[in-house]
């Protein structure tokens, strides 16, 4: 009797199953090709070429644009008999502008060639004992509407030869131009925030990949100037603004902690080689929220930090809050408050002690400040951007009779008192105000980088807030290198760019194949526990929704367009497990659009939202088939994902 109940619940199982899998043809979800993989397949394909075609010094492979990222790059391949140095030089239009590196003995060669200018047939010289081969490399064009400088401004008895890098701010490129303004490299992506190398000489810049709007990345990558990724750093609250390498590799990074409901006031230090994230700060629980508010603060953005920098010398945490116009440092290891650089103005009594009293009245405090970091002495330098310089409505400063600056302060600590050693753009006026991003830069005592990313005019008249949020605004970005208050380079750009570094184009990093790694994770997606029937979905989702998904290597992509305030829930389902997520379409009037590079809201109906998720494959594991429930209705999408 009992086998034949056995039998019975089998045979409706699989009645069930079978019926299951015939009403839920299905096809699979767009899968994106993951960067790491199509750049190993590629290395595979040129290091065959290289083995079956025997290149020789003499008879060399060039590969343009060999990540099909950096199109100003290429990759020079042959093999010698025994071990060999090899010099390569990239002819410039002078001296300073000519491009030299020595590469270390290898008999495969395989290398890496920087600084091509673009729409050009580039004179490229290697060198190896005493022989010498003269290569021509072709270049395509820059695309159109490629920002080019129109001032550059260079003292060549003073300034070095190393290239001026900026990241984007808004549509655009990350780019490298040398001291004669031309570009010599670029970057195809949304890789932006900060532009910087790690200890090894490796390029960072964020992940072209966003994790929640307006601008934040799931994390970091970390890469060489021909696009070849080594590591892409990811982690559950993402990546934005600014990192800091501490000294034994490990990461200070600038996140979010999202189920808090408020953005860009936590900070994690990531291990580099696992991953793992070893400790948090979180100013929800270290600041006060509610005070010193400026303009821009809102109850989500509130602090807004856009700095971190480890102090050695007092082992503090600096970092910057431009919405609440504070400059803080933190204890490392207590996460208690140590002083607040920033006007007192409109802070409680209990918070006064932790701020600063001038020395003299020649002194200007920093607002809406940017890229705070500590010296060797001590000192702190700043990008002040100078936002109404009042936390006072009627003491506003018009734009058209604000500045921007770069200045340094010398702090006592144990007075409490700050004094203004050094500034430089006060002097420029409204021209040189930057309403948000830019950066400074410290070489050595008296030689500084200034740069002042975010310019914004309209009619002549200098606006308060970022060009991308006024209508027919002109950007613009001056970068100025001053060595002992005298002017050495300036670098004048048509738009805006969020940071500018001063970098050669070689250094010591080792140019490397290899496949590339994601190391960390993005965490769980939370969902909710649901079970409405899907029995009766609808199979004829409305077309203007525009409803897309697709799956990367680590995550569910959601895309789609609707009315503002829909409520949509993304179902995944099979016979054994249920997952429901749910989100609501809003717009959000942001106070700081830093960097405008994932924005998707062109061309949209005012009452719509371009509506986007994601949701992590960690803790998903087999086949889910896709259904949107949108307000009321479910809809069955006739798809499905695996997640492995």
């Amino acid at each position: 009797m009992k086998k034949k109940i056995i039998g019975l619940i089998l045979l409706i199982l699989i009645i069930v199953g079978g019926l299951y899998l015939i009403l839920n043809k299905r096809e699979q979800v767009e899968l994106i090709a993951d960067i790491l993989d199509t750049q190993y397949e590629l290395e595979e394909t040129y290091l065959k070429d290289l083995e079956d075609n025997g290149y020789t010094f003499n008879k060399p492979k060039v590969i343009l644009n060999p990540y099909e990222i950096s199109p100003l790059t290429a990759l020079i391949m042959f093999e010698t008999e025994t071990e060999e140095e090899v010099e390569i030089i990239v002819v410039g239009k002078d001296e300073k502008t000519t491009i030299k590196n020595i590469f270390d003995k290898e008999s495969k060669h395989i290398i890496p060639v920087y600084g091509l200018y673009p729409d050009s047939e580039n004179k490229v010289i290697i060198k190896m004992n005493d022989q010498e081969k003269e290569l021509i490399i072709k270049t395509d064009p820059l695309p159109e509407n490629f920002v080019i400088p129109t001032n550059a401004y260079a003292d060549k008895e003073k300034v070095s030869d190393d290239l001026i890098f900026v990241s984007i701010a808004l549509s655009g490129y990350s780019t490298a131009y040398d001291i004669n303004g031309d570009v010599r490299w670029y970057l195809i992506g949304n890789y932006s925030w900060d532009i910087g190398r790690f200890e090894n000489g490796n390029l960072v810049l964020s992940s072209s990949r966003p994790i929640a709007p307006p601008y934040y990345a799931v994390g970091l990558v970390e890469m060489d100037l021909t696009g070849k990724i080594y590591h892409e750093y990811v982690l559950p609250g993402g990546y934005h603004h600014d990192y800091y390498e501490m000294e034994n590799g490990d990461l200070l990074i600038s996140s979010d902690n999202f189920p808090n409901g408020t953005v860009e006031d936590y900070i994690v230090l990531m291990d580099r080689e696992s991953g793992t994230i070893k400790d948090k700060w979180d100013l929800t629980e270290i600041f006060p929220q509610e005070e010193g508010k400026s303009a821009m603060w809102d109850e989500i953005d509130w602090f807004h930090n856009n700095a971190v920098w480890y102090d050695k010398i007092n082992n503090s945490i600096v970092l910057s809050g431009r919405h609440q116009d504070a400059v803080i440092s933190i204890d490392y290891e207590t996460k208690e408050l140590n002083w607040i650089i920033g006007d007192p103005t409109n802070w409680s009594e209990e918070m006064q002690k932790y701020f600063f009293t001038p020395e003299t009245d020649d002194f200007d405090w920093q607002w809406a400040q940017h890229a705070a970091m500590v010296l060797p002495n001590g000192n702190i330098f700043i990008f002040d951007n100078g936002n109404n310089r009042s936390k006072i409505a009627s003491n506003y400063l018009n734009p058209n009779d604000n500045y921007s600056r770069g200045v340094i302060y010398q702090i006592d600590t144990e007075e409490m008192k700050i004094k203004q050693l050094w500034q430089y753009g006060k002097e420029r006026g409204s021209g040189f105000y930057s309403p948000y991003i830019s950066d400074v830069d410290y070489y050595n005592e008296g030689h500084y980088l200034v740069h002042s990313g975010g310019i914004a005019n309209k009619d002549g008249n200098a606006l308060n807030v970022p060009a991308p949020m006024v209508e027919g605004a002109l950007s613009n970005s001056i970068t100025v290198e001053l060595l002992d208050d005298e002017k050495i380079l300036e670098l004048e750009l048509p738009s805006n760019f969020y940071r500018a570094e001063k970098m050669p184009l070689y250094n010591d990093s080792k140019f490397s194949f290899g496949q590339g790694t994601r190391i960390g994770s993005l965490g769980v997606t939370e969902g909710i526990n649901e079970k409405d029937n899907l029995l009766f979905a609808d199979k004829n989702i409305p077309k203007e929704y525009n409803v897309k998904f697709s799956k990367e290597a680590d995550r569910l992509v959601f895309k789609a367009r609707m009315l503002e305030g829909t409520k949509v829930r993304i179902i995944l389902d099979n016979l054994f497990d249920r997952k429901t997520y749910p989100l609501t379409a809003s717009s959000k009037a942001y106070t700081a659009m830093c960097i405008d590079i994932f924005n998707e809201d062109d061309n949209l109906d005012p009452q719509e939202v371009n509506l986007s998720a994601y949701i992590n494959e960690e803790g998903l594991r087999g086949k889910y088939n896709l259904y949107l429930k949108i307000n009321d209705k479910i809809y069955n999408l006739n798809q499905f994902v695996i997640f492995e």
